[in-house]
């Protein structure tokens, strides 16, 4: 075999070998996209049964659905201590 042929098939099992790292990799970014969206899902679930377990009616959750993060935290800071007395465990 002369060092041309010898090289282009290193040069063909390269590719393939990088081709198989890329396939790897777009199948790891599936995984994790999948497992965002699925925790998101729970995540939104676990608030609305948790919702409903309180007795929080749509319209008031729906009155209490901030916008941006900011809005969350400023709700959020103005609780008192009165405020979680009353909440069931």
């Amino acid at each position: 075999m002369s060092f041309e042929t010898i090289r282009l098939l290193l040069n063909w099992m390269e590719l393939g070998a990088l081709l198989a790292i890329l396939f790897r990799l777009a199948h790891t970014f599936d995984l994790i996209a999948n497992t965002q969206r699925e925790l998101r899902r729970a995540i939104h679930n676990l608030g609305d049964r948790r919702a409903d377990k309180l007795g929080v009616s749509s319209a008031l959750a729906e009155a209490l659905d901030f916008s941006s993060a900011d809005e969350r935290a400023s709700a959020e800071s103005t609780m008192g201590a009165d405020d979680l007395a009353h909440l069931p465990l």
